[in-house]
Formats: structure tokens, C-alpha cells, sequence
């Protein structure tokens, strides 16, 4: 109800009338329930805040495995392709020098044929040449130049 000073006038009234507060028992309960709420929202941001936190942690933490993970996947490849490329190092150079043997053999080759016409030519009569180049099987066969074999017998060597 409005309260009504000692000198009254019809123009105080109405002001007093429309500038109705209430009374300070509900202003309390408002200022209660408002500040209640205030700390139920504070303590929901906080926990929030500290989910976020602990999520954020699992996640560093996942991440920092897979990334112990790659490092060592990335070792181990590291180690076998190191010792891949020895090996594959050391087929090259032998791949290297079986051409070059190669290359040369089959230039001693074309060095006989041109060379000793008759030579080979004879070899060749005499089943040397059989299934091609047999000087690499056994070099001995080298030595048909037209000579006699070299005969040995047991009386030359003391028996």
C-alpha cells in the first residue's frame, strides 16, 4: 500500500502511487535467487571449463602416442632401407663387374674369331666349340692351335 506522508497533496499521491517500489523482503528473495542462480551458472561454466580441459589433455595425450608411434615406424623403415640400399650398393657393383667380364669375354671372343679364322675354325672341328664359348668352362681348351697334345706317362714322374 502507498504510504502517505503528513502534508498530503493529490499530486504526491499519485507520484507515490507510480513509483511503487516493493518491499525489501522480496528485493532480498530476488537478489537471493538471482545470485543463486549466478553461482549454479558459474559452477556449470566451471565444470565445462574443466571437462574441456581434461578433453583437451586425453586428446594431447593421444596424440603423443601416435607421434611416439610414427617416430619409431619411421626408425625401423629408416634402419631397413639403410640396409636395403647397402645390399642393393653391393648388387650394382657386382652387376658392375660381371658386365665388365662380360664385355670383356665377349671381346676376346670377337678377338679369336677375327684373329684365327683357322683357329676357330679347327676348334670348332674338333667339337670345342660345342654349345658356344667353352674357353670360360675350362681355359685349357684354349690350346688348339694345331699342335699335338702334350702326352705324359707314369715313368716321367718316378713311378
Amino acid at each position: 500500500m502507498p504510504s502517505l506522508s503528513a502534508n498530503s497533496s493529490g499530486s504526491d499521491e499519485t507520484r507515490s502511487a507510480s513509483t511503487y517500489s516493493p518491499p525489501d523482503d522480496v528485493i532480498d528473495e530476488k537478489k537471493r535467487k538471482r545470485k543463486e542462480s549466478n553461482r549454479e551458472s558459474a559452477r556449470r561454466s566451471r565444470m565445462r571449463k574443466q571437462k574441456h580441459a581434461a578433453d583437451l589433455m586425453a586428446e594431447s595425450n593421444k596424440i603423443k602416442n601416435d607421434n611416439d608411434q610414427i617416430r619409431a615406424t619411421i626408425n625401423v623403415t629408416t634402419q631397413r632401407f639403410v640396409e636395403i640400399d647397402a645390399k642393393n650398393s653391393v648388387l650394382r657393383a657386382q652387376m658392375s663387374e660381371l658386365s665388365q667380364r662380360l664385355d670383356s669375354l665377349n671381346g676376346n671372343l670377337d678377338s679369336i674369331k677375327m684373329n684365327g679364322n683357322d683357329t676357330t675354325h679347327q676348334c670348332m672341328n674338333d667339337g670345342l666349340f660345342e654349345s658356344g664359348f667353352v674357353f670360360v668352362e675350362n681355359p685349357w681348351n684354349m690350346m688348339c692351335l694345331n699342335q699335338p697334345p702334350i702326352m705324359g706317362s707314369a715313368d716321367m714322374f718316378g713311378y
